[in-house]
């Protein structure tokens, strides 16, 4: 990022925030400020305005939520079906592609193929700001089903004594959140002449997945084609849960093929046409998506021992959203584990990177272009609300409403529709949007971090990514 925009981003974040809570106008067009008609207590608590009361709809009536299946994917690297039946409050859940382990203590079988059955509530009165957010928000409770992978009875927690239970915010075309998390830990492997130990993941309990789904998706491969925006985070639970977020720019062509000039970290390994999202082109799946075999990686990669490297066996999955007349590609990338053969384990595959990324068009996109409030779930395990206005945005906790961080954004980025960001403490990041979906990713620490319930000591709680979705302009 340029120093023009850095100082240009401090100076907005510096000053927008007072001209709004004074009265002086909009953050990218502010007024003069006047002292005697604001000043001390008079201007009140700094940071976004109230929002007037709505009686505007956020999601379909009770009645008809249930006709919709929502198809997304999550921040574990799953691809997911979910249904709410906001009548009978009861939930379906299918686990399309899983990296995540069936249970604590082994790599395989996933939930790949699982099928889950449980209650919703809602959150309690008073939880959220208004009542129609509440109406559209769901707790989902312990389900159950038969894994896929053993034919063994499985089951996710209850919200009952649970601080930071999966909840869904369902709204019009579109649904976010989180779904049901798990405890993820691997002694590792016992290899003769190496060692006890090796690839071991500590124990670590992921209260919920964030997730993003959409009412309607194609298939429609002519529907893709262009030049697009993407952020990406990743994770890696054999490198001590290791994170990377990153940007690309990425031309898809008629046929599912990428290329980019990405010049990445060296470190990162793209597919031969410099792409991060995607490996080989993309071919149709049966499911309502699209697969990409050897996908990209872009956090370091755990080697074992004998064999000394890894190989792209992660698959990307594309699912193409279709909002407000946007197509919105969401790439999950899924990683893959097979132990191999025991004692020496030779013909073992490691590639349990896993992820997400949301690509926008890369259009041009000027100050207030996405103005507005976005509700959704970020790296932090959080739910959390932003509010975008021209060259100012906060971050606000959607309980309380009460802003939590804010952050300056940069219009005018070398790629047309990329917003520089940088937050309070200086730290940078990028910003898209897309048929009333954001994504941002900071190489900070915004909001506290990880919640402590999802992390260990430690846990690494930058970078932070996020994904949301609009309920207000």
């Amino acid at each position: 990022m340029s120093q023009a925009i850095t100082r240009g981003l401090a100076m907005a974040l510096a000053t927008a925030p007072f001209l709004i809570a004074c009265g002086g106008g909009k953050a990218d067009n502010p007024g003069p400020v006047n002292p005697p008609q604001c000043s001390g207590a008079s201007c009140g608590v700094q940071g976004p305005p109230p929002s007037a009361p709505s009686t505007a709809a956020l999601c379909p009536a009770t009645a008809d939520i249930v006709k919709t299946t929502f198809l997304g994917g999550a921040g574990s690297g799953e691809v997911v079906q979910l249904n709410i039946d906001a009548t009978a409050m009861k939930y379906t859940l299918k686990w399309l592609e899983s990296p995540i382990p069936l249970r604590t203590g082994q790599v395989t079988p996933t939930r790949a193929g699982t099928q889950i059955t449980g209650a919703v509530i809602h959150p309690p009165t008073g939880a959220l700001p208004t009542a129609e957010q509440t109406r559209c928000a769901f707790i989902l409770g312990a389900g159950t089903g038969t894994a896929a992978g053993d034919g063994q009875p499985y089951t996710t927690p209850d919200f009952v004594n649970n601080p930071n239970p999966p909840m869904i915010l369902v709204g019009l075309g579109v649904a976010g959140g989180g779904i049901p998390g798990a405890t993820v830990e691997f002694d590792g492997l016992s290899i003769p002449l190496v060692g006890s130990g090796i690839g071991a993941v500590p124990s670590r309990h992921f209260d919920f997945y964030p997730f993003l789904g959409f009412a309607t998706t194609t298939t429609d491969i002519t529907k893709l084609p262009g030049t697009y925006n993407g952020l990406l985070y990743h994770l890696a639970p054999s490198g001590n849960y290791a994170t990377v977020a990153t940007n690309t720019v990425e031309t898809f062509d008629a046929s599912g093929t990428c290329t980019s000039s990405n010049t990445a970290n060296p470190n990162y390994s793209p597919n031969a046409g410099g792409c991060l999202s995607t490996g080989n082109p993309w071919t149709s799946n049966a499911n309502g998506y699209f697969d990409s075999q050897q996908a990209p990686q872009i956090v370091q990669q755990f080697k074992l021992p004998i064999i000394g490297a890894t190989g792209k066996s992660g698959t990307a999955h594309m699912i193409l959203g279709q909002i407000n007349g946007a197509t919105v590609p969401l790439v999950v990338r899924t990683g893959f584990i097979n132990l191999g053969t025991a004692p020496l384990h030779l013909d073992a595959k490691v590639d349990d990177e896993s992820g997400i990324a949301m690509l926008a068009a890369a259009t041009p996109l000027a100050s207030g272009g996405f103005d507005g409030g976005y509700v959704g779930a970020d790296s932090n395990f959080k739910y959390t609300a932003t509010l975008i206005q021209g060259a100012v945005g906060t971050f606000i906790n959607p309980s309380t409403s009460a802003a939590e961080s804010g952050f300056g954004l940069g219009y005018g980025l070398a790629s047309p529709g990329l917003v520089g960001v940088q937050d309070t403490n200086g730290k940078t990041g990028l910003a898209i949007a897309s048929g009333g979906l954001y994504a941002i990713a900071i190489q900070g620490v915004e909001n506290g971090g990880i919640t402590s319930t999802s992390a260990n000591s430690d846990t690494p709680s930058t970078p932070y990514f996020g994904i949301g979705a609009q309920i207000s302009k």
